[in-house]
């Protein structure tokens, strides 16, 4: 009997050690791969296993792994803003003369081919009298232009082309005023900066209009602060925003359909603030016949005035409504008082006798056109240079 219960002894010692050996080796197994065949990532840990043996590895399906966070995300870096530098407004003019192409067929192709006929009847003077009606030169200004070349033509003589053209490129000029001032106010003055409040109707292309001015002024050296005080159209605001954080220049805005009277006054103390030359605020487009949204901008004027008075109010015309535009301008006037006229969108129309209606008949100069739509395509208003590139070559 002792012998029996020394065997069974024996055996339990010998199978607990033949445990321990076998043990250690099925825990340095790895993990079988995951079921949906996919790769596997080793994660090494701690282990609290007796010294001597070795720690196996914790295996993490690659499915798991890639939808882990890293420990430490890399820092972005934002870049910053490129900061454009506008062509200077010397000469731009000139070099945007073959975007009159359109007008240049009327005044330059048409009325010299009449002009610099050999005999000029009185149905001569009629088809030169309905092309320049038909530019939107204005029947007032027409007729004193024709008489003025009959009266050239009959003394002097003349009939080569170059001849007519100088006699017509002259008139053109005369009709045009060249001694109107159409100098920007855009110097700070009494401590302040300027300020130029920016009008017209709807869908004339302002906002866009204000962006191109700030990038004259900047071209010329100025420094520039955006008002916009459109605070009923979304978008407007930060598309003047984009325009000036493409030439460094600050944009006030307020919250959309607020008072666009009190985003003027902050805009324009702002720049008082920061000292800089010129304040440009554009407005809300609206109709000139609605008599709310006209009074709402005699606002807008009056509160900026509290802080001084307004140095420039640009109203800008649509080139391609022709004779519609003298009667914005003659409303807009009564309302702000309009100090000079952008002409946009010359480059797409044959009207390009607009610019003298709206002087001869309003008084009031046209101070910048646009010739477009590229951003530096706003240039400063040239008489005699405009009626060169009306007027083509004279070949």
């Amino acid at each position: 009997m002792e012998y029996v219960v020394a065997a069974v002894i024996l055996l339990v010692v010998l199978l607990a050690g033949a445990i321990g050996l076998v043990v250690p080796r099925m825990r340095r197994r790895e993990l079988p791969p995951s079921e949906t065949g996919g790769d596997t990532t080793t994660l090494e840990r701690p282990s609290a296993a007796e010294p001597g043996v070795e720690t196996p590895p914790l295996v993490v399906p690659a499915e798991v792994d890639e939808g882990l966070p890293p420990l430490i995300e890399a820092p972005v870096e934002e870049k910053a803003p490129e900061i454009e530098r506008p062509e200077p407004t010397a000469g731009r003019l000139v070099r945007l003369r073959a975007r009159l192409s359109r007008s240049q067929s009327v005044f330059g192709r048409g009325l010299l081919s009449v002009l610099s006929r050999d005999h000029l009847d009185e149905d001569a003077w009629e088809e030169i009298e309905d092309s320049l009606i038909s530019a939107d030169v204005g029947v007032e200004a027409t007729q004193v232009i024709v008489e003025r070349l009959r009266e050239r033509v009959r003394v002097l003589g003349t009939r080569t082309v170059a001849e007519v053209r100088e006699q017509l490129a002259e008139e053109l000029v005369a009709a045009l005023d060249p001694e109107m001032d159409r100098s920007l106010r855009t110097t700070p003055h009494d401590g302040r900066p300027a300020v130029m409040l920016v009008v017209g109707v709807n869908g004339a292309g302002k906002t866009t209009t204000c962006g191109k001015i700030g990038r004259v002024l900047i071209a010329d050296g100025r420094t520039v602060l955006f008002g916009a005080a459109d605070t009923f159209r979304a978008a407007a605001a930060d598309q003047i925003q984009t325009w000036g954080e493409r030439v460094g220049a600050e944009t006030v805005r307020g919250p959309e359909g607020g008072d666009p009277a009190s985003v003027a006054f902050d805009a324009v103390k702002r720049g008082i603030d920061t000292g800089v030359d010129t304040v440009v605020i554009d407005t809300a487009g609206r109709l000139q016949n609605k008599v709310g949204l006209m009074d709402e901008l005699g606002k807008v004027k009056r509160v900026v005035e509290k802080h001084g008075p307004v140095d420039e109010t640009l109203l800008v015309l649509d080139a391609t409504t022709g004779q519609n535009g003298l009667e914005q301008a003659r409303v807009f006037t009564e309302v702000v008082d309009v100090t000079g006229v952008v002409l946009t969108k010359l480059d797409g129309t044959a009207k390009g006798g607009i610019v003298i209606a709206v002087q001869r008949k309003l008084g009031i100069p046209v101070k910048l056109v646009g010739l477009g739509e590229g951003p530096d395509d706003l240039a400063p208003f040239e008489p005699a240079a405009f009626v060169e590139a009306l007027l083509g070559s004279a070949a």
